[in-house]
């Protein structure tokens, strides 16, 4: 194991880590002598003679576990994006000692007591806020609790960091499980030519050559029931995705709740979901609930009046797997908008480059060119390297677009390598996408859903990837959990921006731009089915708060619990399921979005008094980019994220604009 790739850093351009070398063999190794090398590096600093210092402590810390991070990075990277048998076993056996290097870290008292008696006089800006931010995370770790409640709360981090685990895997195999194959192309009408040769495709690639094969995306409403006119088989694919994980997951869940309930009450917390709110954004849980209280009842009385517009299209037999459908048909109707044919006009390579990419030269004056010399991690990623106006090198962007079995569902962005002044590094950041991969030689045509996505986690990769601070503990993305949704939610507002979408809604054969009539229909269809939308969001989010505000309480069984949370918060519609069930709400039980759901909206109130100040301000200009990637974008976590905000805006943010959007005024 000398030839390891991880003992040593990568010699290829920004660290990008060597993937051509690296294979599962290497993993176990590289995480034993990482985390051995960290703790000794750890036990130097603690043991340290010398009075304590900001550099010799804290900066120090921040200078410590460059081999675990590397191995780290890389490894989670592939358990979400291309995992196997053998990685899931490694990930098993790694997590809870993963989580247990931590408290060994974050537990030490020596370490705590020297962080603790560093003097503030004299230290800069960044570096004082770097010293108060390790006294809340020691804090927040354990720190000053006693020797047994600190062997408890080890126990429980360790069994929590194995159920998450657990959750994970089996709701990938259940999701792979229960894809729907379909034996008849007949009973697939309504789906574009394009979709049924994609399934096609997908049983070929399962050995079920012949028949055609409907995988799942992570949330409950799936894509093809806006379009397939078989109801039965509408209603096969809506019970597939609502019947995820109810096996596997279902008790999983309730010991997930009852251990986090548990270990925040020995942190000094009412429950789980006060624990975590505590170092974000809001200002506390009692403003989560009077927040999702405010927004509910408009939401479910717009989501009631649009189901009696569904009624009296589809008769008084409508169902859950019918919305979409019949959605899809009166948005026809209202909008001229049909589904299929706007697909031609949104291909993936021309979404990306010239409006993704586009859209990022205009504003921030970005340059970016493929390398097709640099490999990514599975045969289907893109390596992309990002310049800035004046031609000097800001980092690496990695594509990764298409959906397999492999691969968990949604989507998202991942650190490769921190930019940090400190250890002289620039940003390696890779998006995650779950779109149909066609037949070889077809285009890659996608929904406007899957085009806003697309243009959403590209803002969280210029987050990453604008970053200009010293500390890695503060690089790109590291910002409270309702602030990070915020710069993406943003960037989703030049998917629409007409000079954009002009650039890059070319019909794939003809290069046509999709004809103005049409984008005009579709601008205003984006405002129709939001008491929908609102609704299933909402309904996911006071299930993950209902989860995490219990404090001795059993919930029982999961469904049970489900089903009292939803009616209590009246938003038990039967025609508008959660945007996640419990059993398959990847985000709150292994994505760190515990009793933070609520952050997409926090986050979207932010977003939308920025849209305003764009629109304001003249819209997709290099002034506004600047102003927007100066104050708060290449920021990361240096300043407070409020902070942030209001030296970008000039005052607190305004509900007005978001209410507005959401049609809830």
């Amino acid at each position: 194991m000398s030839e390891n790739p991880f003992f040593v850093p990568s010699a290829l351009p920004y660290g990008l880590p060597p993937f051509a070398q690296i294979t599962e063999e290497h993993y176990a190794p590289a995480f034993e002598r990482g985390m051995a090398e960290h703790l000794a590096e750890v036990e130097a600093i603690a043991a340290n003679p010398e009075p304590a210092t900001f550099d010799n402590t804290v900066a120090a810390l921040e200078r410590s576990g460059q081999l675990l991070y590397r191995v780290s990075t890389v490894f989670f990277n592939q358990a979400s994006s291309d995992t196997n048998p053998a990685v899931q076993e490694i990930q098993k056996d790694v997590s809870p000692k993963l989580t247990k290097h931590q408290d060994a870290v974050h537990l030490d008292r020596r370490l705590f007591a020297r962080i603790g008696a560093i003097p503030v006089e004299g230290l800069d800006e960044e570096s004082r806020w770097l010293l108060e931010r390790y006294v809340t995370d020691f804090v927040r770790a354990g720190a000053e609790l006693g020797p047994p409640d600190q062997e408890r709360l080890k126990r429980l981090n360790e069994e929590l960091s194995t159920l998450s685990t657990r959750f994970e895997q089996n709701l990938l195999a259940d999701t792979n499980a229960s894809a729907v194959v379909v034996e008849d192309v007949a009973e697939l009408a309504g789906l574009s030519e394009e979709s049924i040769k994609a399934a096609a495709e997908t049983a070929r690639s399962r050995g079920l050559a012949g028949k055609y094969v409907l995988t799942l995306v992570l949330p409950t409403g799936q894509p093809v029931l806006a379009e397939l006119a078989d109801r039965g088989l509408r209603e096969r694919v809506h019970r597939a995705s609502t019947e995820r994980g109810v096996r596997d997951n279902a008790e999983l869940v309730v010991q997930i709740a009852r251990l986090r309930a548990e270990r925040a009450r020995l942190l000094g917390y009412r429950n789980h979901a006060e624990y975590v709110v505590a170092d974000q954004t809001a200002p506390g849980a009692r403003a989560v609930t009077e927040m999702l209280a405010k927004l509910t009842p408009a939401a479910v009385a717009n989501a009631h009046r649009e189901a009696e517009e569904l009624r009296e299209e589809a008769g008084s037999d409508l169902a859950a797997w019918d919305w979409a459908y019949y959605a899809e048909k009166v948005s026809k109707a209202r909008y001229a908008i049909d589904g299929r044919l706007m697909r031609p006009y949104f291909e993936l390579d021309r979404v990306l480059r010239d409006g993704v990419f586009h859209a990022a030269g205009e504003l921030y004056g970005l340059r970016i060119t493929e390398r097709s010399d640099l490999a990514g991690y599975h045969p289907d990623v893109r390596v992309f390297e990002v310049f800035n106006a004046d031609g000097s090198p800001l980092g690496l962007f990695l594509g990764d677009f298409y959906a397999r079995p492999s691969k968990r569902g949604g989507a998202w962005m991942n650190s490769l390598v921190k930019q940090s002044a400190l250890e002289g590094t620039r940003p390696v950041v890779v998006n995650n996408l779950n779109i149909v991969k066609p037949p070889a030689g077809e285009p890659t045509l996608m929904t406007f859903d899957e085009v806003n996505t697309m243009f959403h986690e590209f803002g969280h990769a210029l987050h990453g990837l604008f970053s200009d601070v010293r500390f890695p503990r503060f690089s790109g993305t590291a910002v409270p959990r309702d602030f990070v949704e915020y710069p993406s939610q943003v960037n989703e507002m030049w998917a629409v921006w007409p000079e954009v979408l002009a650039n890059y809604a070319r019909h794939w054969e003809t290069g046509e731009p999709m004809p103005q009539a049409l984008v005009d229909r579709m601008l205003r269809a984006q405002k129709y089915n939001q008491g929908y939308r609102t609704v299933e969001y909402l309904a996911a989010t006071l299930l993950d708060w209902a989860w995490h505000t219990l404090e001795d309480e059993e919930p029982g069984d999961a469904r049970e619990f489900e089903a009292r949370v939803l009616r209590h918060a009246n938003v038990d519609l039967p025609l508008v399921p959660p945007r996640y069930r419990s059993t398959y709400f990847a985000h709150i039980w292994a994505g760190g979005y515990s009793a933070g759901y609520y952050s997409y909206i926090w986050s979207e109130v932010l977003d939308a008094d920025t849209v305003d100040w764009f629109k304001e301000n003249g819209g997709l200009t290099r002034a506004n980019g600047d102003t927007f990637r100066r104050e708060l974008l290449s920021r990361g976590g240096s300043v407070e994220a409020m902070t942030a905000f209001r030296n970008f805006r000039g005052r607190d943010p305004r509900l007005e604009p978001l209410l507005e959007r959401r049609g809830l005024l």
